[in-house]
């Protein structure tokens, strides 16, 4: 077998632990400034891109890209929205325009019908997001049977997935009395 004959520089790495030592602290204080120079580097490219002239950072492109999906509009001129053909899932609820309340107007006695067909019918004529169906008795008995000034707080403060006054704060208390009145009596 042959014997390991170490050259000249092994010999004297073993010989001078001292300049290991330094040979080892050379190439890690290489390594440091070497990540250092990468991440300078990295941060370098993108801080000098500028924004000016690129026509998707224009104030109109901005304003563009983070304006709402859609808008609500009140048309005082409305006529009442059809009652839906099938339900809807309370995810699927479309938006949809309220007119304000044409029933006791100048002073008259509030009418029902009218509130219902003009805001009520939304939810309640396909039973939206909960609402009790128009008509349906099975649906109203439990509501029902908390009485109907229950019903009145309901109506005119809210709950759950339903807003105050059916979403047309313009309603008098009255008329919504009387929307409640009308939708109890077709569902006893």
């Amino acid at each position: 077998m042959h014997e390991h004959h170490p050259d000249a520089i092994e010999q004297n790495l073993e010989t001078h632990p001292v300049k290991l030592a330094i040979g080892v602290g050379i190439g890690a204080i290489g390594l440091v400034v070497g990540i250092i120079l990468l991440v300078q580097f990295a941060i370098g490219a993108y801080a000098s891109r500028s924004s000016q002239g690129d026509p998707a950072m224009t104030d109109a492109a901005v304003v563009k890209r983070i304006a709402p999906v859609a808008k609500m509009a009140v048309d005082p001129n409305a006529k009442a929205p059809e009652p839906a053909k099938a339900a809807v899932a309370p995810a699927m609820v479309a938006v949809a325009t309220i007119p304000p309340a044409a029933a006791a107007k100048a002073g008259g006695a509030a009418d029902g019908k009218k509130v219902y067909d003009a805001t009520c019918v939304a939810c309640h004529g396909a039973g939206i997001a909960g609402a009790p169906k128009f008509g349906d008795k099975a649906a109203w008995a439990p509501h029902i049977k908390l009485g109907v000034p229950h019903l009145y707080e309901i109506a005119l403060k809210g709950k759950g997935a339903m807003p105050a006054k059916g979403g047309n704060a313009s309603l008098a208390d009255a008329d919504v009395k009387a929307a409640v009145d009308y939708m109890v009596n077709a569902a006893k």
